[in-house]
């Protein structure tokens, strides 16, 4: 059986697009296919659900238990350092909005981030404190049905991940970790989260099934303290026989984002939704995914953001991108030497 074939045939019910589909069916089956992981931490990542998301943030009413904060909620799963804790504490903040349905309750626990990139950790619940998956489930191919996200009250595009974490000590619990990137400031806005179903994959069916069913709705505020730094503003590099200006650099400890501009208009084929013709292909290469961007540490560790998302848009003449990605762990600006652009690099301190 081909199962990331089976999978994406699966998901032809859910509210995403054919690209948003396949992303899913692929990253599933091959978190199946892995190890199951043994995380030092309460917490271990599971499958990666890389979902083009409106923006997944933001608090509404109706709390339950005890309000977490941002320490408790985002130091297992981004670095539980002295440093990082210290992060954390100035930039995190608790949220506790929440909705409950069929006896699960879905709760937003803690949102941090920066001008153009968040953070949000949900905890999925039964409250009834029986185990919230039937016996026997592969957590590895957990994801959710319908929306699985939230709107902002912003104007712009946006980008991100999620993915799904288990408790080891408490089986009525699921963490639900969403990253997202925008093109425009995403800080001191509203905005209205949504879920539907928890899905998962059934290797004797050979398809998708509901395992929770539900729909989660709550609105709240995204609010928390910037830190990061911008940083050029002009330069430019060749590539690809074209001139790219960058617009912006901003780093901040949780994440990158990158603005430029190619002095040509990108030109797109009449291909139908879902399709990527070859020449398509090529022009995302040219434009966006070419455009190297290399980030050092003070230890000298590089990091790639290189295949970071984004947005590449033409525009009288010439073709305005973004490319940009939260962390997958803090890194205090102190940890931070320098990023480079298109060769273009550029001192953090």
């Amino acid at each position: 059986m081909n199962r990331q074939s089976d999978y994406q045939q699966a998901l032809d019910g859910l509210r995403y697009t054919p690209e948003q589909k396949a992303q899913l069916a692929a990253r599933a089956a091959k978190a199946a296919q892995q190890p199951a992981c043994k995380a030092r931490r309460p917490f271990g990542k599971i499958a990666v659900l890389a979902v083009c998301l409106a923006v997944v943030l933001a608090v509404g009413a109706g709390a339950s238990g005890v309000l977490k904060s941002a320490v408790e909620s985002f130091g297992a799963i981004f670095g539980g350092g002295a440093a990082q804790t210290e992060v954390i504490d100035k930039i995190g903040r608790p949220i506790g909005a929440s909705d409950t349905d069929n006896g699960v309750t879905i709760t937003a626990d803690a949102i941090m981030g920066d001008a153009y990139n968040a953070a949000i950790i949900y905890t999925i619940r039964r409250d009834d404190g029986t185990s919230l998956l039937p016996e026997g489930t592969d957590a590895r191919s957990l994801l959710m049905g319908g929306f699985g996200g939230a709107n902002l009250s912003v104007r712009g595009g946006s980008h991100g991940s999620s993915w799904l974490v288990t408790d080891e000590a408490d089986p009525s619990v699921i963490q639900l970790v969403q990253t997202v990137t925008a093109d425009v400031p995403i800080s001191h806005c509203t905005a209205t989260a949504e879920f539907e179903d928890l899905l998962g994959w059934d290797e004797t069916m050979g398809e998708a099934v509901t395992l929770v069913e539900g729909h989660w709705k709550f609105r709240f505020d995204v609010d928390y303290e910037d830190l990061s730094v911008t940083l050029g503003g002009g330069e430019t590099f060749q590539q690809n026989g074209m001139t790219f200006t960058v617009d912006s650099v901003t780093v901040s400890p949780v994440a990158v984002k990158v603005d430029y501009t190619v002095d040509s208009e990108v030109q797109w084929s009449n291909a139908p939704s879902g399709r990527e013709p070859e020449e398509d292909s090529r022009q995302m290469e040219r434009y966006f995914e070419n455009v190297e961007i290399l980030l050092t540490k003070t230890d000298g560790t590089v990091i790639d953001m290189s295949n970071s998302g984004g947005s590449i848009k033409p525009e009288h003449g010439v073709t305005v991108c973004g490319k940009g990605e939260v962390f997958d762990e803090i890194i205090p600006l102190e940890e931070l030497e320098s990023i480079s652009v298109g060769g273009i690099e550029y001192q953090i301190k």
